[in-house]
């Protein structure tokens, strides 16, 4: 009897279990934070998009667990904090969202009306005299030139046209005798095709009137003389034919934006004001969510990134690295751990334009504090419209500048002094170690930001309940 209650107890512990593990049906709760379920397809997602090929320091499931739970209790922790109530944070979402939406908005038909309405009025544009590809020899006419000047140029133009005629290659006159230096280069060729209505009216009159393979007589247009070769003629393409040419040039300048612009304000108000453009996109991100995973994810993912920059901004990083008296505190308790290579140089390097300056600014530093060293020696002694002295401060290090390397770690070569501040001279103090947290601020600002987020979790971790479902985690990525 007692054998069988056992087997019931069981029984009803693991038909409690399964409920609760695959109460989303085929796809069960692989943990709860702070009440919520996280699927374990939300969980794959995370895990697979952080743990790709490229990724160097790839984390086994049960290493990746810690790491996506304290993910995600600083998102609850945000959630708490309402920052998803921030104008600023709704921005940035609501356009990050928008780019994941609004392309879904744009159906094959309304792009396809908008690329027939280009092409159209391309066509319309270019008329029925079609695309000219001229070449053109031009000599200069300036625009007060004198009768002399371009009588001179016409005699020029003649005479180029003359050896055309006799059988001189076009290209070659172009690239010694063209004014325009950019198609001379190129044979002539003005690079590419033209319709009416594009360059000088003088210019096109005549390119029009030629046929494919045909040359111009000399002609005067407000730049000066030409010659015009027709390299070819045609009319433009049929449409199926420049699709992808159009297609790719409009989506560079917005297509799909516009479209989906269109298809919007249409739904906003066919609504009658019952609905706006934000409540369209939001209704339209609601749907295709609940049919796409991976976009509800990648959604989702930036939604809790946003949340998780944010609280780490405030609670962590900001606080922490403005936490001066923390900051020192943190220095002296792990002063053991920071060290340098080589010694430092904590002072500064000075240039004066009179050799007595250089005494004078040392006693006036040994008398105040180093934090206003600088704000003293300027009020000192470069208040005129002269300035008297020169002055660097920083923790140098071999290397960082030639004056201190000659005078504080001995370099053998003397750096050549400036004309104007001939006098240099070092005050500070060398350093074997760091002997204050500001020696090393990056350093220790970084440690005790890690501390300080250490701590954090910690909170957190007491603060909200979690609960993890070893069967299901097992089944991760073998399902």
């Amino acid at each position: 009897m007692m054998k069988m209650m056992r087997k019931f107890a069981l029984w009803c512990c693991s038909l409690c279990l399964t409920g609760i593990l695959y109460a989303e049906g085929n796809d069960p709760v692989v943990m709860k934070i702070n009440g919520k379920d996280v699927s374990r397809s939300e969980f794959e997602y995370n895990f697979n998009k952080n743990n790709g090929e490229n990724v160097v320091d790839k984390k086994t499931v049960d290493e990746y667990v810690d790491l996506f739970v304290n993910y995600k209790l600083k998102v609850e922790a945000a959630l708490d904090a309402r920052y998803d109530t921030l104008s600023s944070f709704k921005k940035e979402f609501r356009t990050y969202r928008d780019q994941q939406i609004r392309p879904y908005f744009v159906s094959l038909s309304a792009e396809e009306k908008e690329l027939r309405r280009y092409y159209d009025g391309m066509k319309a544009s270019i008329g029925p005299d079609g695309l000219v590809h001229p070449a053109h020899i031009m000599i200069l006419v300036a625009q007060k030139a004198t009768p002399e000047e371009q009588a001179k140029a016409k005699e020029r133009i003649d005479s180029i046209y003359t050896a055309l005629q006799r059988g001189a290659d076009f290209a070659t006159l172009a690239k010694q005798c063209s004014a325009d230096k950019g198609s001379a280069a190129r044979g002539g060729d003005l690079g590419g095709w033209f319709a009416k209505g594009q360059t000088l009216k003088e210019f096109e009159d005549v390119a029009f009137s030629l046929n494919k393979g045909e040359m111009s007589k000399p002609f005067l247009s407000p730049m000066g003389y030409h010659i015009v070769w027709m390299k070819d003629r045609k009319q433009l393409e049929p449409y199926e034919e420049l699709k992808p040419q159009l297609q790719r040039f409009l989506e560079s300048r917005g297509l799909k934006e516009r479209v989906a612009s269109i298809a919007i304000d249409s739904l906003v108000k066919s609504s009658s004001g019952q609905l706006t453009e934000e409540d369209v996109i939001e209704q339209k991100a609601r749907e295709l969510c609940a049919k796409d995973e991976s976009l509800k994810y990648l959604v989702q993912e930036y939604h809790d990134g946003l949340l998780l920059y944010e609280i780490s901004t405030r609670e962590v990083w900001d606080k922490a690295a403005k936490d001066t008296v923390g900051l020192e505190a943190y220095f002296k308790a792990h002063r053991s751990k920071y060290k340098w290579d080589e010694p430092r140089y904590r002072g500064v390097v000075y240039h004066c334009k009179d050799k007595g300056l250089v005494k004078d600014v040392r006693k006036l530093l040994k008398s105040v504090d180093e934090a206003q060293w600088i704000d003293t020696l300027r009020a000192s002694f470069n208040q005129d419209s002269v300035k008297q002295i020169r002055v660097e401060k920083n923790l140098f290090k071999k290397g960082d500048n030639a004056f201190v390397d000659y005078l504080v770690f001995k370099e053998k070569k003397e750096p050549k002094a400036s004309q104007a501040y001939p006098y240099t001279a070092v005050y500070g103090k060398k350093l074997k170690k760091p002997k204050e947290w500001t020696d090393v601020r990056g350093e220790v600002v970084s440690d005790y930001q890690a501390a300080c987020e250490a701590e954090f979790v910690r909170r957190l971790r007491e603060t909200y309940k979690v609960e993890i479902y070893k069967e299901v985690l097992n089944t991760v990525n073998k399902h």
